[in-house]
């Protein structure tokens, strides 16, 4: 209970391609990596099929194989525009155009993968894919807010909750842990500005929820 703490408390204070049948060469290691990544999530959704938990770990796994490629090829020739593009506004438009166009293999990827897994898999277990993907961040920052604000309206719970759905399907796209919690990070910002909007002082709100933690620990030794 105390490491669940501390990571609602870092998640809250963070404010906190070619697809993969282009693949030609594919690291074995990184393949066994992704397989591992991918079977931990299935391991949570209970599927009583080892034939559909093969086939969902499988799906899971080329999804990080071609997510990789595609950040991979489009970080290669950024870095290529670097240092032949001196010309600063013209190195930046095409940096741009190149994110543009991997963020649209992306989103095409996104939009291929969940249907992929809506043959295998019902809403409730595509969540669970969702947020084994993104660390759980979603449901814990959702129990953060609420255990800090304990009178939060319905509206403002729905307008978390949204925000948080939203930044997940970006972050479930990202190539890093660190871009990942990046996303949450943002939309995280977006939700305290609204909460601040609403009449919250966040930062004395959290500073109290602290203290709550701290004599919550306290009374438990």
């Amino acid at each position: 209970m105390k490491n669940y703490k501390k990571i609602v408390i870092a998640v809250l204070l963070g404010v906190m391609c070619s697809n993969v049948g282009a693949q030609t060469k594919v690291d074995p290691e990184y393949v066994k990596v992704t397989n591992e990544r991918a079977q931990k999530i299935v391991n949570d959704l209970k599927l009583e099929s080892a034939k559909d938990q093969l086939a969902v770990r499988d799906i899971i796994a080329e999804q990080y194989r071609s997510l990789n490629t595609i950040h991979e090829t489009r970080d290669a020739k950024i870095a290529e525009t670097k240092k032949s593009i001196t010309d600063k506004e013209k190195q930046q438009k095409e940096i741009e155009q190149l994110k543009n166009e991997a963020d649209k293999k992306i989103l095409s990827l996104h939009k291929s993968y969940l249907k992929k897994l809506s043959k295998k898999l019902n809403n409730s277990q595509i969540v669970q894919v969702k947020d084994g993907m993104t660390y759980g961040v979603l449901p814990i920052t959702v129990v953060g807010y609420n255990d800090m604000l304990p009178n939060l309206t319905a509206e403002q719970k729905k307008y978390i909750y949204d925000a948080l759905v939203e930044a997940r399907e970006h972050a479930m796209d990202a190539g890093s842990s660190k871009e990942k919690h990046g996303w949450f990070g943002k939309y995280k910002g977006r939700i305290n500005n609204y909460l601040s909007k609403q009449g919250y002082d966040l930062n004395k709100e959290s500073a109290d929820w602290h203290k709550r933690l701290e004599e919550r620990e306290k009374n438990k030794k």
